[in-house]
């Protein structure tokens, strides 16, 4: 499994393609803390960037990979290994590429300009989202045969989680706002990967007086060893439950 892991790790980065992504990720990263000489500015802007760039990015790209890698991979099926090593072999190699091109490209000016809770908890979460759009990209992926419909179906998860999700909830907000619904938002919080992890960097960031009494039921939660606990089990959940479908799809899948 690991030899194969490395394969198509070395093939990834033959493309040149996680090359660009980390000199990108890098130069936006880099900028980001040059324009602004308050760091938890430019973490705030880079916070932004981040939340809407990587799951699009780890989305697309894992899709396209896995479709252009058919014919590799029904090579392999052909070989004394199991359904379950390959399509694990295929998320390893590929998510490690990516979570790569994040660690490099905006860990080194992160950890150089605000090596701080804030700094951390946004390497925490974009690493976390990473791995978690490349798992639901994996299941999108193994679930559509045809590679049209597949990436279609990756870029509407990325209009709902970063997009759709939100005016569903101040929807909703809005329209029971006379009833108490601050724990319900923790509820909520745990649907969307991409708001728990924003609600999670914010209030590392201390703007939680801006909240009102939710944003101070946030701080004492998210705040606290169990809210932490929380965050890094909702994040696992993400990343294992996606991919354990992908698997059992593949597993039964006639190719």
């Amino acid at each position: 499994m690991m030899k194969l892991s490395r394969y198509v790790l070395y093939d990834i980065l033959r493309s040149k393609i996680i090359i660009a992504y980390t000199l990108f990720l890098f130069i936006v990263s880099f900028s980001m803390f040059q324009m602004e000489e308050d760091s938890s500015k430019a973490l705030l802007s880079l916070m932004n960037i981040i939340l809407i760039a990587l799951p699009l990015v780890s989305l697309v790209f894992t899709t396209i990979h896995y479709y252009n890698s058919y014919e590799f991979i029904e090579l392999m099926l052909s070989q004394p290994l199991s359904r379950k090593k390959i399509i694990l072999s295929e998320y390893a190699g590929v998510s490690l590429s990516l979570l790569s091109a994040f660690l490099i490209g905006v860990g080194i000016p992160v950890l150089f300009y605000a090596a701080n809770e804030t700094g951390i908890a946004l390497l925490f979460t974009g690493a976390a989202l990473t791995l978690i759009f490349t798992s639901i990209a994996f299941f999108a992926s193994v679930w559509a045969r045809d590679k049209a419909r597949g990436i279609g179906f990756a870029l509407l998860l990325w209009f709902y989680f970063t997009l759709i999700y939100d005016g569903l909830v101040l929807l909703i907000l809005f329209s029971f706002s006379d009833y108490p619904l601050e724990k319900f938002t923790l509820f909520i919080s745990a649907l969307n990967p991409v708001d728990l992890g924003r609600i999670f960097i914010m209030l590392k960031m201390d703007v939680s007086a801006l909240m009102g009494y939710t944003g101070a039921l946030y701080k004492d939660f998210f705040g606290s060893g169990t809210g932490l606990l929380f965050t890094t089990g909702i994040m696992t959940l993400w990343i294992v439950i996606p991919l354990w479908l992908a698997v059992k799809k593949f597993k039964k899948k006639d190719l």
